[in-house]
């Protein structure tokens, strides 16, 4: 059950990476992006010649991520600062102590550590007539380069993916619309359990935001 924990958070963290760039550099001026506020798509991240596939859900301030095959739903809540992995076959729920706000924001202005971007040029990606860009960002004291292709009609980050090609994520399926309240709430019935293997107080570092 931890590694399913792990891995969750894991994608999570890569989810809200990808998700957060929400400005951008062209010909030496500041572009912003206005950025899709409600929405549902299916995230297919690949990595190390695998693939993983999971159904993401959006409302401002809430993040909702379901791995169908392992039957486990992550929800982020911004408004409460929390995170749950909600465990289906099990009726059951864990929950990250003291979840910071700071830790689980998404699809703000920035990604975290973003030091510059440059708009390099403009391709269609899935349908989506989308505007590419070189993203240079310190993760951990070191300079990551990744290329993030942001969809100018759906406004998000269709693409992200690291420079030298480690890993890609892409959304598919994008669907605008209002989602459901009930996607970010614990189920009916459902009994909170301890996360395994993490002591009283433990946070979960989600990038996407700066720790203080």
């Amino acid at each position: 059950m931890k590694r399913s924990w792990v891995a969750a958070a894991v994608l999570l963290s890569t989810l809200f990476f990808a998700a957060g760039c929400g400005t951008g550099e062209s010909g030496g001026k500041t572009e912003k992006k206005a950025e899709a506020q409600e929405f549902s798509a299916t995230v297919v991240s690949t990595s190390a010649g695998q693939s993983f596939t999971s159904k993401v859900y959006m409302k401002p301030g809430k993040f909702r991520t379901d791995n169908e095959a392992a039957g486990t739903s992550v929800v982020a809540r911004k408004d409460l600062g929390k995170v749950w992995m909600i465990m289906k076959s099990q009726n059951t729920y864990m929950e990250t102590p003291e979840a910071a706000d700071e830790q689980i924001s998404a699809a703000g202005d920035k990604v975290k550590g973003e030091v510059s971007r440059k708009k390099i040029g403009s391709e269609t990606v899935g349908g989506h007539p989308s505007a590419k860009y070189e993203v240079t960002a310190k993760v951990d004291g070191k300079a990551v380069q990744i290329y993030q292709w942001w969809a100018t009609d759906v406004n998000l980050p269709v693409r992200t993916a690291a420079a030298d090609g480690s890993w890609v994520m892409e959304y598919r399926d994008v669907r605008l619309g209002s989602q459901p309240d009930s996607l970010f709430e614990i189920p009916s019935g459902y009994k909170r359990v301890a996360v395994p293997g993490m002591p009283k107080g433990m946070k979960i570092n989600l990038p996407g935001a700066d720790s203080k």
